[in-house]
């Protein structure tokens, strides 16, 4: 790529190695290392630092003092060749971290197109993240979580290592999640229960009255229903059809996982 097709602060420092797409802008004092690649239009604004074999996909931007792609928080890591994987359209905000996978989570950690980052989050080695979410400020992740699509995850909301956050799932601020989080489900707590269903965030993405309704139907039958847990997800199996948004909550339940799942406190209703 030529030199004319980027922007380079004098004062960035930027390894000769770099792949740099058109229109990159680098502003002052950031440094790029020898395997970053940075698609086209991607902004660091100031301070940032780019390490490690970290690529950022087209119209990202980042914000000062964020940290991309330094070595991971693990004791285990002994410098292996991972990589952490950025998609097109992110804001990053200030003071960001986001690490590279390890050997014991598949070498790589993912981040997907079109998501905020907030001020001081922490995406975590391994960790799959999906397109569209949303995580407020200091929201942090541990190692190897995933979060699908259009997730919403709360200021200062910490999820423990291997837990699962379902699509257009909502973390309340402050919550400690320790158990996977059903698609469509809100949780809140100091330690998450599920409150419900994230039904602002249903609206908002267009899903249909009759969808958002048989969704409610099937929580509280799933969750505050009689019968054991297993009589009423066999049951509930049974009566849905093979997509919609209940058979992605069932699909999510049949799923492997580390974590438990969380539930509601009793007296709740979506």
């Amino acid at each position: 790529m030529s030199p004319e097709s980027t922007d380079i602060h004098p004062t960035a420092i930027v390894d000769p190695a770099a792949q740099l797409g058109a229109g990159v802008r680098i502003g002052p004092y950031c440094v790029v290392g020898p395997e970053a690649r940075l698609g086209e239009g991607v902004i660091l604004k100031s301070h940032v630092v780019v390490d490690g074999r970290t690529a950022i996909g087209a119209g990202t931007t980042i914000y000062p003092f964020a940290s991309i792609g330094t070595a991971p928080q693990d004791l285990k890591f002994h410098g292996e060749a991972s990589s952490l994987e950025i998609g097109a359209g992110n804001t990053i905000r200030e003071h960001v971290t986001m690490n590279p996978g390890t050997e014991g989570g598949g070498m790589i950690t993912r981040v997907g197109s079109g998501s905020l980052f907030m001020v001081g989050c922490h995406i975590g080695h391994d960790c799959q993240i999906g397109d569209g979410v949303v995580f407020a400020n200091n929201a942090t992740l541990g190692g190897h979580v995933i979060v699908e699509d259009h997730a919403l995850i709360g200021g200062l909301a910490a999820v423990h290592q291997f837990v699962r956050i379902g699509r257009l799932a909502m973390v309340g601020g402050m919550t400690g999640v320790e158990r996977d989080v059903i698609p469509y489900g809100s949780v809140m707590g100091d330690r998450a229960r599920l409150a419900g269903l994230n039904l602002v965030g249903l609206q908002r993405r267009g899903y249909e009255r009759a969808e958002i309704s048989a969704l409610r139907q099937a929580y509280k039958f799933l969750f505050l229903g009689t019968g054991t847990f297993q009589e009423r997800l066999t049951r509930l199996d049974g009566d849905t059809g093979e997509s919609g948004p209940v058979r992605d909550i069932l699909h999510f339940i049949a799923a492997a996982s580390d974590r438990a799942l969380c539930q509601p406190q009793a007296s709740e209703t979506a």
